[in-house]
């Protein structure tokens, strides 16, 4: 998730509208609720300026600020240099998501300069990123303190991805459970409690590293955000894997999380869909 270079100054500025955007539509739902909040209060004979007056009493002085998390990525995105390793056309495929289930449980695999973002246009919910690199995490934290990271290790390496496809179609990988007790050797087995213990609405798949031969590769997280999709208690979660212009992540991805459950890919973004598996024992593990 970690950028290898950055994209044309335009791409910053739309970027930013579509974070100004969601701050917008963030505002009106608080002023929407405030002011059924008011109406409730006033009786229906009430003259427009009265009600008016009312709303203005009611409010609080802090009612209509910007929450200082959004205030801090308004401001660091605006004066940022750098802008995030996705185009802006596949952050939008995940923003709309967002904005129909936010606030809600986000969990991604990376970490990275949008980080922040997608903390913020997850305000008010629970997101959580996994990391590999310790050194990584700890720079990222002096910047960005309130975000939720956690050191990840994998045993994987690109190199495997042959092997470990194979391993992954023996039966003990068709069953859903936790991936913790899991038999199958794609799943992640040392992830912190709070991502196991977590229904997630939302999994991003951008990390680890997989660009070379030596390096962690994908596999082993594609799989497991698939498999904590199906083990949710009830329910749907949207998945997303970002470099699907590459050979593991556009194979597991079809393997692991289903071409029936692929409601769009955008560029090197693919969009899925996963219902829960829990209590359907004849479900099968891909839609037919």
């Amino acid at each position: 998730m970690k950028p290898k270079g950055t994209y044309p100054i335009n791409h910053k500025f739309l970027l930013l509208g579509i974070f100004l955007a969601f701050l917008v539509i963030f505002i009106l739902r608080s002023s929407f609720s405030s002011s059924n909040e008011v109406s409730s209060s006033v009786s229906q004979n009430s003259s427009l300026k009265a009600s008016s007056e009312a709303k203005a009493s009611d409010c609080s002085p802090t009612c209509s600020k910007i929450p200082n998390p959004l205030a801090q990525a308004l401001i660091h995105y605006t004066t940022s240099t750098i802008t995030p390793q996705q185009t802006v056309k596949e952050i939008s495929v995940t923003a709309r998501v967002l904005k129909k289930k936010s606030p809600c449980n986000f969990l991604v695999f990376g970490l990275g300069h949008d980080s922040l973002m997608w903390s913020s246009l997850n305000y008010g919910g629970r997101t959580i990123f996994l990391e590999e690199d310790e050194a990584w995490i700890e720079q990222i934290k002096k910047r960005f303190p309130m975000l939720e990271s956690y050191h990840v290790s994998y045993d994987s390496k690109v190199n495997q991805a042959d092997n470990l496809m194979e391993a992954g179609k023996v039966p003990e990988c068709m069953v859903v459970s936790d991936p913790r007790y899991s038999m199958c050797q794609l799943a992640l087995k040392g992830l912190p409690d709070e991502v196991y213990d977590r229904q997630w609405d939302l999994i991003m798949v951008d990390a680890p590293t997989g660009y070379y031969e030596e390096a962690p590769g994908r596999m082993t997280a594609i799989y497991t955000a698939g498999m904590m999709a199906r083990n949710r208690k009830e329910g749907e979660t949207d998945v997303f894997v970002h470099d699907v212009n590459r050979s593991v992540e556009d194979k597991f991805s079809k393997e692991f999380l289903c071409e029936g459950y692929m409601k769009k890919q955008e560029n090197r973004l693919r969009h899925f869909i996963i219902p829960s598996h829990t209590g359907e024992s004849s479900m099968p593990f891909c839609p037919v």
